[in-house]
């Protein structure tokens, strides 16, 4: 497994854009706004109808619960159905966005995502100065769910693609599946496939009232069980219809199905919106068989922990014997730090928004005289000092005469210390850029490994300036 920094631009809207409906399950009126979301910023609900406006972002662990829709709570706030505004968000190859609604739950439309899509493309989408990052897979990750027999597996593939296989066990719908090769085919092939039920399933929901916002134009309903008179009339009063009726085809009437295998696309149409809750992209490819909401966001809460733990202990592969990139001499031609204060020895790799350098640790270090006598510690404040060296490497790389500029901090923000370092180790710093070096200014992401731990990381934020 690994995590990359592409050479592909985040995306976002342009401009904001309103849509207004009522919720599935509550009934309630509600308007949604998509507005633009900074960079690295991923997705984020924001309740405007709740003082102070609290966020919640777009995460796997804040579900609590699956049983009609996937369901957000953060601090008591709660986001319900997220998964049809994320499928379009995602299908749509957008990054970062900030999604204001004044209900707990996202307006239903017609049961898909197609409206979302619409609206999305009506705001424009652009591109923002940082660059994207994505989960390649290398191996093959999976999870079950006993009880139902859900799994979910994701494996090695060139780009990001999705198969699902439904199969409830009913004749009416029978065994059917459905496959996204590219993301760039969600608009036309997946975005209008709309949220189904089953008769014995609505009944129940009636029953609660937990389906109030529902009409024969968001909802396919496959009739598993012979219609009541009781059943009926309670049918006509909850979608406010005259008369109900079964078409041949097994579902209640007033609504054509676009593909005959629409249940399978919708399906696939949540895989995307619940997986959208990892918050990285993957570079793979989703089998689902029989997928729910359950499965799909445990399974989201698996990647993003996998994921979480791959970036903070995803140790660079380097020689250490090999012939380095630059040696200490050709780090002193770069940078102005002199003996005792160069915290670098060598550099491996240098790419446009990459740097990776090390350090051997010895006893003779000047630092250790004071820290600690008796049991030496490398001071955390210069590891980070090391890391930021080591990205002053990187945005000095961007001027011709690098010898003439001297590189200040701006900010230093995130900084945790996981390990100690003690004489005797060897640092290993990677600096990833977290925004496009401009105007001299580097923003990154900087990490300390030792002992093939993560001992230190921080956001470090340098700007360059020229000698006068």
């Amino acid at each position: 497994m690994a995590i990359i920094k592409t050479d592909t631009k985040q995306r976002t809207i342009e401009k904001e854009v309103k849509l207004q409906g009522v919720g599935l399950h509550t009934g309630d009126n509600v308007t949604l706004v998509f507005k633009s979301g900074e960079p690295n910023s991923g997705f984020i609900f924001e309740r405007v109808d709740l003082e102070g406006s609290p966020k919640i972002e777009a995460d796997a662990n804040y579900v609590t619960n699956t049983q009609r829709g996937t369901c957000l709570e953060k601090n008591g706030v709660i986001i319900q159905t997220c998964e049809h505004v994320l499928a379009a968000l995602v299908g749509l190859d957008i990054d970062n966005a900030l999604i204001q609604l004044d209900a707990s739950e996202p307006p239903i439309m017609d049961g898909s995502s197609k409206f979302f899509v619409e609206a999305l493309e009506s705001a424009g989408i652009v591109e923002q100065d940082a660059f994207r990052e994505e989960y390649v897979v290398n191996e093959v990750v999976s999870y079950t769910d006993e009880d139902s027999g859900s799994e979910i597996i994701l494996m090695p593939a060139k780009s990001y693609e999705v198969t699902t296989m439904v199969d409830f066990g009913t004749k009416v719908l029978g065994t059917q599946n459905a496959t996204l090769k590219k993301l760039s085919d969600f608009k036309t092939d997946i975005a209008d496939s709309r949220t189904f039920s089953f008769l014995h399933e609505l009944e129940m929901l009636l029953e609660h009232g937990l389906i109030k916002g529902g009409d024969l134009n968001n909802a396919i309903v496959y009739v598993d069980k012979e219609l009541s008179p009781e059943t009926m009339e309670k049918l006509r009063v909850a979608f406010n219809k005259d008369e109900i009726a079964v078409k041949p085809n097994g579902i209640l009437d007033n609504l054509t199905l676009h593909y005959p295998n629409e249940a399978a696309r919708h399906k696939l149409l949540d895989v995307i919106g619940d997986l959208a809750l990892i918050g990285t992209r993957l570079r793979g490819k989703v089998i689902a068989n029989k997928p729910g909401h359950f499965v799909n966001t445990q399974f989201a809460k698996k990647m993003s922990k996998i994921i979480k733990n791959e970036k903070r202990n995803n140790v660079p592969s380097i020689d250490l014997n090999a012939t380095p990139l630059m040696d200490v001499n050709q780090i002193m031609d770069m940078l102005p730090h002199r003996q005792p204060f160069l915290l670098i020895d060598k550099i491996f790799e240098l790419t446009d928004s990459r740097v990776i350098g090390m350090k051997n640790v010895t006893m003779n270090e000047e630092f250790f005289r004071g820290h600690f006598p008796g049991a030496p510690v490398m001071p955390g404040v210069l590891i980070v000092e090391a890391m930021a060296q080591t990205g002053g490497i990187l945005v000095l790389s961007t001027v011709p005469d690098p010898e003439n500029y001297l590189t200040f901090f701006m900010k230093i923000d995130k900084v945790k210390f996981k390990q100690k370092v003690v004489p005797g180790d060897t640092l290993i710093f990677k600096c990833d850029l977290i925004t496009p070096i401009r105007r001299g200014i580097c923003h990154m992401q900087g990490y300390a490994y030792s002992n093939g731990k993560l001992c230190a990381e921080a956001e470090l934020m340098a700007q360059i300036s020229k000698v006068k």
